[in-house]
């Protein structure tokens, strides 16, 4: 009876080694589980002040594009708050080959990160408008003679009509 007492006693439980086996199993899961839900938090605070950097710089371009003069070619920087962090900016305005366009590329990134590279770099442009609404061939400024490389400056029809739209009468109807 006694052999089959001892069995009886090992069949009721667990053992110390197979339950300290079984804790490192589930401490190892959980530290794959704690790492995943780490990353995912970092991720979205990374998402969140990419987003707040970009929408810093394409303010910056909506300024200049609302302002009544074409930026000046340079630099500009400065500081501004936006979703509770402040962010350092730069512009720089390059002239391009065409005279009556700029390019502005802004950097942004976190004022606390004084000399770190950008969070985000956006490019915008500044134009004006050479020519008059109605789909007339637009000449632009400074690139030369607008023709193809066909050479000759006569416009072949010195007085245009803008095109009066869909369904509106036109020189011909008239």
């Amino acid at each position: 009876m006694r052999a089959n007492g001892s069995a009886d006693r090992r069949a009721r439980g667990f053992t110390l080694i197979e339950v300290l086996a079984a804790l490192v199993i589930v401490a190892l899961g959980m530290m794959g589980v704690i790492e995943a839900v780490t990353q995912s938090a970092r991720s979205g605070g990374y998402l969140r002040e990419k987003t707040l950097a970009h929408w810093v710089a394409m303010n910056v371009i909506a300024e200049r594009r609302l302002a009544a003069q074409a930026p000046e070619v340079g630099r500009t920087s400065d500081e501004v708050d936006l979703g509770g962090l402040r962010w350092k900016w730069e512009l720089v305005t390059t002239q391009t080959q065409v005279e009556s366009m700029r390019r502005m590329d802004v950097s942004v990134r976190p004022a606390t990160n004084p000399d770190g590279n950008p969070l985000v770099t956006v490019s915008g442009f500044y134009g004006t408008a050479v020519g008059a609404a109605g789909g007339a061939i637009t000449t632009w400024a400074g690139s030369g003679s607008g023709d193809g490389g066909k050479g000759g400056d006569q416009d072949p029809n010195p007085n245009p009509r803008p095109n009066p739209g869909p369904g509106l009468p036109t020189d011909d109807e008239e």
